[in-house]
């Protein structure tokens, strides 16, 4: 058996590059979403889970991120002709050269809106990756689902963002870098600009999060399940019912924030660290019936939560509830592996695998979309994780 070597944080701060060996270019990655099958809810700085989760990467739903970049030109001197540069720069609104420079566009349109997140989490990773404050950034990014709407569009944008990243330091550093550590620095960076994102680097099932039984699992970033997957769990379907397309009334951040002060907090981390057991071994023996049972009751736990914190407030929809309803009614009548899961939204997970495609199919077209915002919904299915495009 291979020895499993403990990566910590001071592992990935970058101490010898050359910033000259690139001057601009452009890199871009495809990136999925995830959905936790065992929940994370609840952090504690600098994005640390109170709890371990597990997940399937997803497939259809992702962000592609283009990260355009171009060295910045020093100052020729520190008289006049620096100061008119700066007061030029103040007046076109870029910032000067101890600041983060970089524009977002999202679906085509600039989004000054959505700076203050990116700009937080360039001073999260700058210790890290300390080229970033030589480059000038264009970030342009879309997804292929909604954004906001309760598809961790956070996670597989921020894991994209991290990517791309990691991309120009693997160019601009003096050692060479492994495969592995490249993806365990991506998850680690991404995980500093939204949690769920370090699971959306590799596929098909990630883990987040230090667990005892868990080899080479760790709070600092996602790593593969380590043991043989059941072949009822290959190629598994998750069926996306768009039940709201909006944006969400509370945030996630708010809702981890929640969780510090929430009266049933340490039970609930508890419960997730011997759900994490129980589904580890589920994934293993491949037994359906327990993956259900374990599954509808970690997202029915999620939601609990924030019924019951102070301020308290509900995500689901009246329809979320009924097409809950309807799943339970189809798999009592049927016998069928049909389950659902919810994120942190009103969306419906709709999961079953691949033996039962066109039950599943046929189920959801009959039955479900009628519930959903537009008759909206997503096929997908687990997949193999993150890949760099090449953008002519």
């Amino acid at each position: 058996m291979s020895k499993i070597f403990t990566l910590i944080a001071s592992d990935f701060i970058l101490n010898s590059f050359d910033t000259t060996k690139i001057t601009n270019g452009s890199v871009t990655w495809k990136t999925p979403s995830n959905i936790a099958l065992v929940k994370y809810w609840g952090k504690e700085a600098p994005q640390i889970p109170k709890n371990p989760s597990i997940s399937f990467t997803l497939d259809a739903c992702f962000t592609l991120t283009t990260l355009e970049y171009q060295k910045r030109q020093p100052e020729l001197d520190s008289g006049s002709h620096s100061k008119m540069l700066k007061q030029s720069r103040q007046l076109s609104g870029q910032v000067d050269d101890n600041s983060f420079n970089f524009d977002v566009y999202f679906e085509g349109e600039k989004k000054d809106d959505f700076k203050p997140k990116i700009q937080k989490f360039f001073e999260r990773i700058e210790k890290y990756v300390p080229f970033i404050k030589e480059y000038n950034f264009v970030i342009k990014s879309r997804n292929s689902f909604p954004h906001s709407s309760g598809i961790a569009s956070s996670a597989s944008g921020m894991s994209a963002l991290a990517l791309c990243i990691m991309s120009l330091e693997r160019s601009l550093s003096n050692i060479e870098m492994t495969d592995v550590y490249f993806n365990k620095k991506a998850s680690f960076l991404a995980r500093l600009g939204s949690g769920s994102a370090c699971r959306s680097i590799e596929g098909s099932v990630v883990v987040w999060g230090k667990h005892k039984e868990i080899k080479g699992s760790s709070d600092l970033f996602g790593i593969k399940f380590p043991d043989e997957i059941h072949v009822n769990f290959k190629n598994y379907h998750d069926t996306i019912l768009l039940v709201d397309e909006g944006e969400k009334q509370v945030s996630s951040t708010v809702g981890h924030q929640l969780m510090n002060n929430h009266p049933f907090a340490e039970q609930r981390f508890l419960q997730a660290n011997k759900n994490i057991s129980k589904l580890s071994k589920i994934l293993q023996t491949g037994n359906l019936k327990e993956f259900i049972s374990l599954v509808e009751s970690e997202a029915l736990t999620l939601h609990a939560m924030m019924m019951t914190s102070n301020p308290y407030f509900m995500l689901m929809k009246p329809d979320t509830l009924k097409i809950i309803n309807k799943i339970w009614k189809f798999r009592a009548e049927t016998n069928s592996n049909i389950c659902f899961t919810l994120d942190a939204g009103a969306n419906v997970h709709v999961l079953f695998p691949e033996r039962e495609k066109e039950i599943g199919h046929n189920f959801i077209i009959n039955e479900l979309i009628q519930l959903c915002n537009k008759n909206h919904y997503i096929c997908d299915r687990i997949g193999v994780g993150a890949k760099q495009l090449s953008i002519k």
